[in-house]
């Protein structure tokens, strides 16, 4: 069992920034990958990134440039740096980790992102 607990949310005006972390316990040797997605009212959740242990990325399209995701494997966590929020960034945020067969193996709880303009 692998168990993801995230944090770093909240409120902030649009342009600011914002770090996400995600630490994971339990068996996390079973780990590839973790990544961050995000849902917000009335949509479907999305892909935000995606990095695994190895170090590759995947960013969503309209993600790229102002988020960063990065993992500190000693920790078993992963980070999503934040920058130039926009209101349309608003979701809860929720990172998931993966085995490599593309497997998911938890989910977080959320966490709220709320961005006013």
């Amino acid at each position: 069992q692998v168990h993801l607990v995230e944090s770093g949310g909240g409120l902030v005006q649009a342009g600011g920034s914002l770090r996400l972390s995600c630490a994971a316990s339990g068996s996390t040797s079973s780990i590839y990958g973790m990544g961050w997605y995000r849902q917000a009212p009335g949509k479907q959740r999305e892909l935000v990134a995606a990095m695994t242990r190895g170090g590759n990325t995947n960013y969503a399209d309209a993600m790229k440039g102002r988020f960063t995701i990065s993992r500190d494997n000693a920790k078993n966590t992963v980070y999503l740096q934040m920058n130039s929020l926009k209101p349309e960034d608003t979701a809860v945020y929720y990172c998931n980790a993966y085995d490599s067969a593309g497997f998911v193996r938890a989910w977080g709880q959320g966490t709220q992102v709320t961005v006013s303009s």
